[in-house]
């Protein structure tokens, strides 16, 4: 790999006391794997856990060059998707981690996007009551959202990732490179959580994307690392300030009560992905907070205009196949959301593009019709 790759390089530091760790972005990480893991983590042995599609453009290498260096205990290929965030699946990755014989200073390799650093960051989390693991993102989602902040977990009949535990990783690296064999659809999906940083907090962020939109769906190596880095560092403030989001880390879950609904509804399944859901959402969130009268007339229209510019749905109408929420079961939805306290729905709203927050005001009633009119527009 050239020079050129190492040059784009970037490294954001998650401060959490004793428990900080480097976030590393750009190209090429992923081809220096066993190298860059044994001198971070030391004379330990490794175990990949990935999905059968990351497979097979990278576990050969990687598991050979570990061999190699005399570092790999086992290795465990999940199936892939959102359905494998289940307690069946996490039973067999602890049982197949165990019978590969790794031990409590060995380190688990989470190779691949949100749900394989999701499943195996929690299998970590409880394998002899906590082994380290390292975190290789492969999709954009992972890369600036999943992958940081130590939220690990499952999905169960009742929601998203409603079993679960915080375990901060040793180390991210951020391999933008991987993303090139990303289908077009999942790094749409993932420049929901990019814009995401922008609409919560950074406006000057949201303006450069809205210039350089193509430049980073297009994959082009410095606005993608640009993006990464810029939408890493926003999360780890927060997540240094707030790590068991108590308070503030809340704000990075702007669109997400409407989408999580929204991915409910559908099953997890490939109709809506996660962050197809947070766009619609972001979108609903932007409208609700103009009709409270928080934000501006004419800001939601912007944020619409500049999601669809990046292929993502806008509107609950968007998603494809048939059958929609009402009004109400939305609503009853959202009721399942882990931000809920006592039974009240925690809204993240704005005033604005870059200003983002908290609000347990609006209810229940307000959001039924305003949801309502929105299934009629």
């Amino acid at each position: 790999m050239g020079m050129a790759g190492a040059d784009l390089r970037r490294t954001v530091r998650v401060a959490l006391g004793e428990r900080s760790y480097d976030v590393v972005i750009g190209p090429g990480l992923i081809a220096e794997l066993a190298d860059l893991a044994t001198r971070h983590f030391g004379d330990v042995r490794f175990a990949i856990v990935t999905d059968e599609h990351v497979a097979r453009d990278h576990l050969d290498g990687l598991a050979d060059a570990f061999e190699r260096a005399g570092r790999l205990r086992t290795k465990v290929v999940l199936p892939a998707g959102e359905k494998t965030k289940s307690f069946g699946q996490l039973q067999f990755l602890t049982e197949a981690l165990l019978a590969g014989e790794v031990e409590r200073r060995d380190v688990v390799i989470a190779l691949g996007g949100g749900v394989v650093g999701d499943l195996a960051g929690f299998a970590a989390a409880i394998l002899r009551r906590g082994v380290r693991f390292l975190q290789v993102p492969t999709s954009l989602l992972a890369q600036v959202d999943s992958s940081v902040g130590g939220k690990t977990g499952i999905n169960t009949p009742q929601g998203k990732n409603l079993a679960g535990a915080f375990h901060q990783p040793g180390l991210v690296l951020a391999d933008t490179a991987s993303l090139d064999t990303l289908p077009d659809r999942e790094m749409r999906a993932g420049y929901a959580e990019v814009v995401k940083y922008g609409l919560l907090g950074d406006r000057a962020f949201y303006d450069w994307l809205d210039d350089n939109l193509s430049a980073v769906l297009a994959r082009e190596p410095a606005a993608v690392v640009r993006a990464v880095a810029r939408s890493v560092e926003m999360k780890a403030e927060i997540v240094a300030r707030d790590e068991t989001e108590t308070g503030e880390r809340q704000l990075l879950n702007l669109g997400h009560t409407f989408g999580h609904a929204l991915e409910a509804f559908t099953g997890y399944s490939d109709r809506l992905l996660h962050g197809e859901g947070v766009a619609i959402g972001m979108c609903l969130a932007f409208r609700l907070s103009e009709a409270i009268g928080a934000a501006p007339p004419q800001t939601a229209a912007r944020v619409a205009a500049h999601i669809k510019a990046a292929g993502l749905p806008t509107r609950i109408q968007d998603i494809a196949g048939g059958d929609l929420p009402s009004a109400e079961m939305m609503v009853e939805l959202m009721g399942q959301d882990k931000k809920v306290r006592d039974g009240q729905l925690t809204f993240i709203l704005v005033r604005g593009i870059g200003e983002a927050f908290i609000t347990r005001e609006v209810d229940r009633a307000e959001v039924t019709a305003f949801l309502t009119g929105q299934l009629l527009g």
